[in-house]
């Protein structure tokens, strides 16, 4: 399936498509391309061992999906008309693709043609992309690949989730802090991540009385990066930049918190600069959910109102889409709806999905999986978790290590899996009430 070299992967496109003078490509067999063309220039760009090959295919991919209508956008101008009251009526999942990108973005591809959905964002955190093995390069061409694989055509919005920063770092160095996400974000916006989310919220001081005080380092490094990401987007994008008031897991947010964080952020990037389209806070969710000692979530008290109350002060004051909501894979289905009837603008979803990929792979491999985990991931084992709390928590880790595996599963392993995952994909579209987004987005994206 992977190809061996620059010159293998010349001969083998050049039975499929037409590479121009001015480096264009023109598709002369679309069928072979679908066939068997698409997937074993994925299957290279993420398996090769030869870095300059995986980038010469992941450029083509690239040129291929733009050809056939799949392109990366900016999700901004739709969050703008949520903000000013256009649009409403859904909420927008944003899904973390930790494993088998291919197989995971052709099943959304696929759900969402099924009620013509359009609204929904592929995503990788900062730490994913380490302990899952995706640079965002390769996790851009993926997702592009399946839409390719799966006939998807229009706008497709691929965002870095949670550029966090590192407290510690922070504190004791913070222009190296600065500087380790610039970098980041440098090589996601070259990746055509056009959807970027800061992360500063882990440098809220709660020990300081003043609410001011306590955002005031968020706020500013949220401002510092929105000023970097405007002057590094390319020509004609405008990146759409969500921020965060309440660290996942912590204290729940509130209006005030929020409103402390925007009157210092807008006080620093001025009325010249587009600011953040979005801010995500906290209900009383934990990433990944608290399983209990059977490995069951427990389930927890979600407060919808922070959701409603923070969403309606930035959409009337302060013109932004609303309030996001993260960790909220492992949530009891009953609650999905209620996210759209108190107008969260976005839905970020990880743990569950990656729970059904995993739990659907061949039982041996899903073993070593596990053991993997056991053995590799004890210094972050908390005294008071079994086996089964343990894997249920850190077996994400164990993603990246057994990648290879899980791409190379035979064609019928690897649908087992999507299908799998198409059936809860179709729960979450409809409970997000996404049927129909595909002409709201090309209403307001190109």
């Amino acid at each position: 399936m992977v190809i061996s070299s620059s010159q293998e992967l010349s001969s083998y496109v050049s039975s499929f498509l037409n590479i121009n003078p001015d480096n264009s490509v023109e598709i002369t067999d679309e069928a072979k391309l679908i066939s068997e063309g698409i997937d074993r220039l994925v299957f290279t760009q993420a398996l090769s061992d030869d870095s300059a090959l995986r980038h010469e295919t992941r450029v083509m991919i690239r040129k291929i999906a733009n050809v056939m209508g799949a392109h990366s956008a900016s999700i901004y101008e739709l969050y703008k008309a949520i903000g000013a009251g256009e649009v409403y009526g859904f909420s927008v999942p944003a899904m973390n693709i930790r494993m088998m990108n291919y197989d995971f973005s052709r099943s959304i591809f696929e759900e969402a043609q099924k009620i013509e959905a359009g609204a929904f964002v592929f995503e990788i955190a900062r730490s994913e992309m380490k302990y899952c093995d995706q640079s965002p390069d390769e996790f851009s061409a993926s997702i592009l690949a399946a839409a390719v694989k799966s006939g998807y055509k229009g706008p497709i919005f691929i965002q870095g989730d949670h550029f966090q920063f590192k407290e510690e770092l922070f504190r004791k160095s913070p222009q190296e802090e600065i500087d380790n996400i610039e970098l980041l974000i440098k090589d996601a916006l070259m990746a055509q991540f056009y959807n970027i989310d800061i992360d500063a919220s882990t440098l809220v001081d709660l020990t300081k009385e003043d609410l001011t005080e306590q955002q005031k380092d968020n706020f500013e490094m949220t401002a510092e990066l929105t000023r970097y990401i405007r002057g590094l987007q390319p020509p004609g994008v405008t990146v759409a930049i969500g921020g965060e008031i309440g660290h996942i897991g912590g204290k729940n947010s509130n209006v005030e918190d929020f409103e402390a964080f925007m009157e210092g952020y807008r006080g620093i990037i001025g009325n010249d600069t587009k600011g953040i389209t979005k801010v995500s806070v906290q209900t009383g969710t934990s990433h990944g959910g608290i399983p209990d000692a059977n490995g069951n979530v427990i389930k927890v008290k979600l407060d919808f109102d922070v959701i409603k109350s923070i969403g309606e002060v930035a959409r009337d004051k302060y013109k932004i889409a609303g309030a996001v909501q993260h960790g909220a894979s492992t949530l009891p289905e009953e609650m999905f709806h209620m996210f759209v009837e108190n107008k969260a603008v976005e839905v970020h979803l990880a743990t569950e999905l990656m729970n059904i990929m995993i739990d659907n792979l061949p039982l041996e491999l899903r073993e070593k999986m596990h053991q993997w985990t056991i053995e590799n991931c004890t210094d972050e084992r908390e005294e008071d978790w079994n086996d089964t709390q343990f894997v249920f928590k850190m077996r994400k880790k164990a993603v990246g290590q057994f990648k290879k595996e899980c791409w190379n599963l035979s064609e019928e392993e690897r649908e087992k899996v999507r299908n799998a995952l198409g059936e809860k994909l179709g729960f979450l579209f409809e409970s997000f009430n996404l049927t129909g987004t595909a002409h709201t987005i090309r209403k307001y994206i190109a």
